[in-house]
């Protein structure tokens, strides 16, 4: 089965279409390269055994959107990553957010919904519950207002696929909301490789104990929290690949119980700021140069999963600790920095 995995050069993408290819699906990747490198296809290869089809494109030109799915009429499937992801950036650029997340999301719905039965996995985030009331989140807490454009924009996505869901039959969809991913595959392949400077915590920690990155800023330790630092669920991006092929698996199947479901997909476990720092500095050895600085806009305190519903329902379950996430994503630092 042929399976279009858009955004397959990024962090989670790269890492999905491995998983896919090793589980026996031909895949075919759409990514712009605007925050990816086309070399990851050579670690996609050089894991997996085989290349990747490739087609670079922007998915915000309709009319390219269109001639792809006019050249491949036999797609099993689609895994929708492609999108701006930076809740900091969002917050400076939302008309960027909604344009890039939403118009490229519809453009794919209306190519699938001329098929007969299209199977469709959305990347989508915790985010959409904002901050919630309890702690561990459930599939059943209440969607808040977003805190960021970004969040948003998952929030905006989501409902634009339960309604196409709702008068689209042929259409088979499931979100998988899911929280914070890190690490690397073990071959030191592919990992996180941010362009520019990294919006996210791991790979801003990997690159300053490198020495790309004089010091690490850690946005406020005056939070509610243990530690006073913000607590989310960190999940091990191979553990969250998996998750994609599992959820698409059950769509092929027919074993899904409405045409558009939703999992939480994190470890089911909060670790703070300051907890996944300690854990760097243990499975490295390495002290990491970090300060105090305000709180970041857009941040909210706390976020961990709930993951019954995927364990049970699904039938996937994280395997990974948040020690073999950061030694992997240290391992892929070192060995990005070797070959340049």
């Amino acid at each position: 089965m042929k399976i279009l995995v858009t955004g397959g050069l990024g962090f989670i993408g790269s890492h999905t279409a491995v998983e896919l290819q090793e589980a026996g699906y031909e895949v075919v990747i759409i990514d712009n390269c605007s925050n990816a490198s086309e070399s990851v296809l050579d670690g996609i290869e050089a894991i997996a055994g085989k290349r990747p089809v490739f087609e670079k494109f922007d998915l915000r030109n309709r009319e390219k959107v269109r001639e792809f799915f006019k050249k491949y009429p036999d797609l099993s499937g689609v895994i929708h990553f492609a999108a701006s992801k930076a809740v900091g950036e969002s917050v400076d650029e939302p008309l960027l957010y909604y344009e890039n997340n939403l118009t490229t999301l519809v453009s794919l719905l209306q190519e699938l919904e001329k098929k007969q039965r299209a199977h469709f996995i959305f990347s989508s985030s915790c985010t959409v519950y904002g901050q919630a009331d309890t702690m561990p989140i459930t599939e059943d807490a209440p969607v808040k207002p977003a805190e960021s454009p970004y969040g948003n924009t998952k929030q905006i996505g989501e409902e634009i696929i339960r309604d196409t869901c709702k008068v689209r039959d042929q259409l088979q969809a499931i979100s998988l909301r899911y929280f914070n991913p890190i690490g690397a595959h073990p071959s030191g392949r592919i990992g996180e490789l941010p362009l520019g400077v990294p919006q996210n915590l791991v790979p801003f920690i990997t690159q300053t104990a490198a020495g790309i990155r004089k010091q690490l800023s850690v946005f406020g330790d005056d939070y509610p929290t243990p530690d006073g630092t913000c607590i989310r669920d960190y999940i091990h991006v191979v553990d969250l690949a998996r998750a994609h092929v599992v959820a698409l698996e059950r769509l092929l199947s027919g074993n899904n119980d409405a045409n558009y479901e939703i999992f939480n997909v994190g470890t089911g476990k909060g670790s703070s700021v300051m907890e996944v720092i300690r854990s760097f500095e243990r499975v490295s050895g390495v002290a990491l140069n970090y300060k105090i600085v305000g709180r970041r806009p857009g941040d909210i305190t706390e976020a961990y999963a709930d993951t019954t519903r995927a364990n049970e329902v699904l039938g996937w379950k994280a395997e990974s600790s948040l020690d073999d996430a950061m030694r992997s994503a240290w391992a892929w630092e070192q060995e990005i920095r070797k070959a340049e």
